[in-house]
């Protein structure tokens, strides 16, 4: 059997499009919602995501910590946001190799602005192995499971802020 290889979930915000889009394209404030990530720091800071940006997350999961090199690929206003993670370490990303794909779309909607966050696992490994790999460092679950909770408490942390 293959893995589930993305993972999306939507959740209504009461705030507009560009103010959300604003919020979640900015990497160093993604810790505020996030469960796992603590912010980042961005190689080249502009006003503003655009292509091609790259930024270092700082990332925790219980004890363990990380930190990941991701490049924003999409940066459209109010649109949409995504980037590709695509090194890994513990203290510095020096494990190269595409790791995963994180989306987010923004849609106007009555009450606000309808969020999705979708994840992409984009691993080149044979399944078997991400499967072992994936419940030894989730603590028994596969990515997809636990990026599914993490995706859900992320959209609600997001929908609390603009309460």
């Amino acid at each position: 059997m293959s893995r589930e290889r993305t993972v999306t979930d939507s959740v209504v915000v009461a705030a507009d499009p560009r103010e959300l889009y604003d919020a979640i394209s900015d990497p160093t404030r993604m810790g505020s919602w996030s469960p796992e990530n603590r912010g980042a720091v961005v190689s080249e800071p502009r006003d503003g995501a655009y292509v091609g940006m790259v930024f270092e997350g700082r990332n925790k999961r219980g004890r363990a910590r990380w930190v990941t090199r991701c490049t924003v690929t999409v940066a459209k206003p109010s649109s949409a946001f995504e980037f590709r993670v695509h090194a890994i370490g513990v203290k510095s990303p020096r494990l190269k190799g595409a790791n995963a794909t994180w989306r987010y779309d923004f849609e106007p909607v009555d009450g606000g602005t309808r969020v999705t966050e979708t994840w992409t696992d984009d691993r080149p490994w044979p399944d078997a192995l991400a499967f072992v790999f994936d419940k030894i460092v989730t603590g028994g679950k596969t990515f997809p499971e636990f990026q599914r909770r993490n995706i859900g408490k992320t959209l609600d942390n997001l929908r609390k802020r603009y309460a």
